[in-house]
């Protein structure tokens, strides 16, 4: 006994000891823990089974980088009086703050300029946003399939026309000059109306341009949120004895809502910047003082002059108040129990 309790062949001796030798036995009898697969190796291998996903984002992926992102390197020009000549550029220009945006705020026309912007894009919320909205419901309710697609196909085409062309069909029809337009007011009796000159009619002029290029195009996305929406929730409005009015309104309608939101924020993000080619060609002497908006500002006392600088400075102010605008239109969905953007 002394022999074997010397060897270790006996009982263990204390209750330490029983534990040990338990939880020694345990362990050997569990299986073998592999260890962790470390992160970076299952990116990469999931990276691998998606391989073509990302090839086929790859041309977005670096649009946005060499046009969106990597110029943005350059917006320190704003701070700076910039120089284009050899031994200044970016790095060695004049370092001068913030006067290129005191410069800004104290011009004379900024108010002016700053409300004729914000003017045009109340009436484009106003206006244009809901109209996407309204034939997207309109050609849901099309049960000819000839019909609808013919529709959507014509809605669709003056996206496809450059603003050019659309200011050009619009002048041939507004002109006082052979237009069609004035030829029916002075058919009836009514008087000739300058619609490319009068300041009065710059505006409705543009958001009737607006609508009639970008309305059919902005179905889209409305149509195909609604071909997502369950059937069986129109099955149900029918049971109850819903309409074609009702069903819009309790079911198509709160269905497609986190759309709205989402593309309603987008648009709030695009407060200032509204196009400069649509109202630089609508642009005149006689309207200016309706129709100077910040965009073509910026290419008549910015780029035109050479002021790279102060151009800059401009269109940094627009970029930091549509980011402040999408933030604080993503709050308030959020609160209001909507998904937002992020």
């Amino acid at each position: 006994m002394k022999f074997g309790g010397l060897l270790g062949c006996g009982r263990p001796h204390s209750k330490n000891q029983r534990q040990r030798g338990i939880s020694m036995n345990q362990a050997a009898q569990m299986p073998e823990v592999k260890p962790m697969p470390r992160r970076d190796h299952a990116l990469t291998k999931r990276i691998w089974r998606n391989k073509w996903l990302y090839v086929m984002i790859s041309p977005g992926i670096l649009y946005f980088l060499i046009f969106k992102y990597f110029p943005m390197f350059g917006l320190i020009i704003a701070f700076e009086d910039y120089k284009p000549y050899p031994g200044k550029g970016i790095t060695g220009s004049e370092w001068v703050g913030l006067k290129h945006f005191e410069r800004l705020f104290t011009e004379p026309d900024f108010l002016n300029i700053l409300g004729n912007t914000l003017t045009l894009f109340a009436l484009n919320l106003i206006f244009f946003f809901p109209i996407p909205i309204i034939l997207s419901l309109m050609l849901n309710e099309v049960r000819l399939s000839i019909f609808k697609r013919t529709f959507q196909t014509l809605v669709y085409l003056p996206h496809f026309m450059s603003w050019v062309i659309i200011v050009s069909i619009s002048f041939v029809m507004l002109t006082m000059d052979g237009g069609i337009i004035n030829s029916l007011l002075e058919y009836f009796g009514f008087d000739k109306i300058n619609f490319l000159l009068s300041p009065d009619w710059f505006r409705p002029v543009y958001i009737i341009q607006v609508i009639w290029r970008e309305a059919g195009w902005g179905t889209i996305i409305y149509l195909a949120a609604i071909a997502s929406i369950d059937p069986q929730l129109y099955e149900a409005a029918r049971m109850d004895g819903a309409g074609r009015l009702r069903q819009m309104w309790h079911v198509t309608l709160p269905s497609i809502r986190s759309v709205i939101v989402v593309l309603l924020i987008l648009k709030i993000g695009d407060v200032l910047e509204l196009g400069f080619e649509h109202v630089y060609l609508l642009l005149n002497s006689m309207n200016r003082d309706v129709a100077e908006i910040i965009d073509t500002y910026v290419y008549t006392a910015g780029l035109r002059q050479g002021q790279f600088s102060y151009s800059a400075a401009i269109g940094l102010f627009k970029s930091v108040i549509g980011l402040v605008l999408v933030l604080f239109a993503n709050r308030l969905a959020k609160r209001m129990g909507e998904e937002g953007i992020y």
